[in-house]
């Protein structure tokens, strides 16, 4: 029972890392060059097991909010794909996500630093 308890808010807890840094892993990738969608989803998914659906609300959150603009450019393996370009407010903020993210990381590293037993 205790087990399977664990093993189930961990795997919750894993959700919720993944939610809170999907966002600045699409800035991070979108801050060297456009992409589209699926190419997003690839990238991410080398590194970090994500589904597809998890990035396309982000996507569409993030332009909304004036972080992407979006062109269509065609392809030479299908139709024409929508490519995400980072806009100068979304650099911005990726670059206050950055600082946040570095604060979080090492305050974290900080306390399993001084917290793990060394048996």
């Amino acid at each position: 029972m205790y087990s399977s308890e664990c093993k189930e808010s961990g795997e919750k807890m894993n959700i919720q890392f993944k939610k809170g840094v999907l966002e600045l892993c699409v800035l991070v990738l979108l801050d060297k060059q456009d992409r589209y969608g699926y190419e997003l989803v690839q990238k991410i998914s080398e590194k970090i097991s994500i589904s597809e659906g998890s990035v396309y609300p982000l996507l569409r959150r993030l332009t909304k909010e004036g972080y992407f603009t979006t062109y269509l450019k065609e392809s030479t393996e299908g139709p024409s794909r929508k490519y995400y370009q980072l806009t100068d407010v979304g650099r911005s903020y990726l670059h206050k996500l950055l600082q946040e993210w570095e604060d979080f990381t090492k305050g974290v590293n900080q306390l399993i630093k001084e917290g793990v037993r060394d048996d």
